[in-house]
Parts: C-alpha cells; structure tokens; sequence
C-alpha cells in the first residue's frame, strides 16, 4: 500500500511536477546512457562520442553511433510507467513533466506537456544556428537545408548548457508546485537534481519512486522503492479511486 498522505497530497494539488530519469526508460528496455555498448560499439566510450569535439573530429561516426541508438529506441514501447503518468495528467489540475530522457516515450504514452531537458534523440538540428531543422537522414552527414552547415543529433551533448527555454520551464514548475515526484533518476546530476530541492524549499511534497533509494531519500517527504511500471499504476489507481468517491 503507498502511502496516503501521498495520495492526498496528488488529490489535492493544484499543480504537480515530474521529473524522470533513466531508470523509466530501462524499464522498456533501453539501456542507460553509461551502460557497456555492444557489438561495434564495444571499443567506445560513450562520452567520448557524445561532445562538440567529437563532433568536430569525425561527424560521420558520431552519426552512426546515434543511428544505432535511434534503431533500439525506436524497438523499445512505453511501458506502464509511461502509461501511468500520461493517465495521471488527467487526474490533476496541472501536471508539468520534465525528463531527462531522449527517447520520446512519454509523449508516445500520450504524455502531453513534456519539457525534454535533454532534448530528443530523433531530432536534428544545425551544428552552427542550433535551430530544429529537416535534413536528409540518409546522408552520411546530414546538412543544415538553411545554411549548408553539418546537423547534429537534437541531444544536448556533455559540456553543453540545458537549453533556456527548458531550463528556465522546469525550474519555474518546480517553485510553483504542491508535489514533486522524482521517478528513476540517480539525483546526482545538476541542474536536474536541483529540481526536487527547488521544489522541497518551496513547500512542495517531495516523493522519490526509485528501486534504489537515491542520496536525497532521506531528505524528500517520501521514498518509495520499486519500479516506475510497478509503483506508478497503483499511485494512479490510488488516486483515480478516491476521486470517484469525491
């Protein structure tokens, strides 16, 4: 049984934000980004492939390391975590889901308002104006149709800066929230992890649904262990069974 004083607190709420992390997306069996690589890939350390510079040194097998990892993307299904957390936006007044995963799965669950703090692994974008644009995928290196310049994988890569528009989204949900649920992420990195601090320090219920609990479990209101497919479902029809006694 999950706690009810979560389950009121979501009955309760006025706005509800989420951020997720890797551990939902393994759930529908993507690997994590640090996970050892297979087959060609063995050789490679992934930060040594995901950066401008790596860019810059040789594009074309940056693109082909990303188009292998589009292909298990796009095997993969939403899960029921996934699921959940779309029928949840339908139970609150308010629901702002922030993740930082690139695997478009919430928004193919049905996720509405989704905020990608890392952007999407199946977007692409000029390497020099940093604009979405639609470049022709089967080219070794795709070109900007604009300006002629290399595209790039739509990711935010190591050493970049969390797009502003995203940044700034995730950190005004998260001062204006009632409850914070954090769900499968290590809340190691920052500014990601400051989201449920943010939101804490700012009165919110701060619950962690992690099968691991993470170094902040202790300070959030509620630390549930277990899976997201698993955990989340019975929140939702926790929740969805006292509404209709409402």
């Amino acid at each position: 049984m999950l706690p009810e004083a979560l389950t009121r607190a979501l009955r309760e709420a006025r706005h509800v934000c989420v951020l997720t992390g890797a551990g939902i997306s393994a759930e529908s069996g993507i690997p994590t980004f640090r996970e050892a690589q297979t087959g060609l890939w063995e050789n490679y350390d992934p930060l040594d492939l995901a950066t401008p510079e790596a860019f810059l040194r040789d594009p074309a097998l940056v693109w082909r390391w990303y188009r292998w990892r589009r292909e298990i993307v796009a095997g993969a299904q939403p899960n029921p975590g996934h699921t959940a957390l779309a029928d949840l936006e339908g139970l609150v007044p308010k629901l702002t889901l922030v993740t930082q995963n690139v695997d478009g799965l919430h928004a193919r669950a049905g996720s509405r308002t989704v905020i990608e703090f890392h952007g999407n692994l199946f977007a692409t974008r000029c390497f020099v104006e940093g604009c979405i644009v639609n470049a022709a995928e089967d080219d070794a290196v795709p070109t900007c149709p604009a300006c002629g310049s290399h595209a790039r994988p739509g990711v935010v890569w190591f050493g970049e800066a969390i797009p502003a528009p995203a940044l700034d989204q995730s950190f005004a949900a998260a001062r204006d929230c009632d409850v914070f649920l954090s769900i499968g992420t290590s809340s190691l990195v920052y500014p990601a992890a400051g989201l449920a601090e943010l939101a804490k320090n700012h009165g919110a219920v701060v619950a962690e649904i992690n099968p691991n609990p993470t170094g902040l479990a202790a300070y959030f209101d509620h630390a549930i262990p277990g899976n997201a497919g698993k955990v989340l479902p019975e929140l939702v029809a926790q929740l969805g069974d006292r509404q209709s006694r409402r």
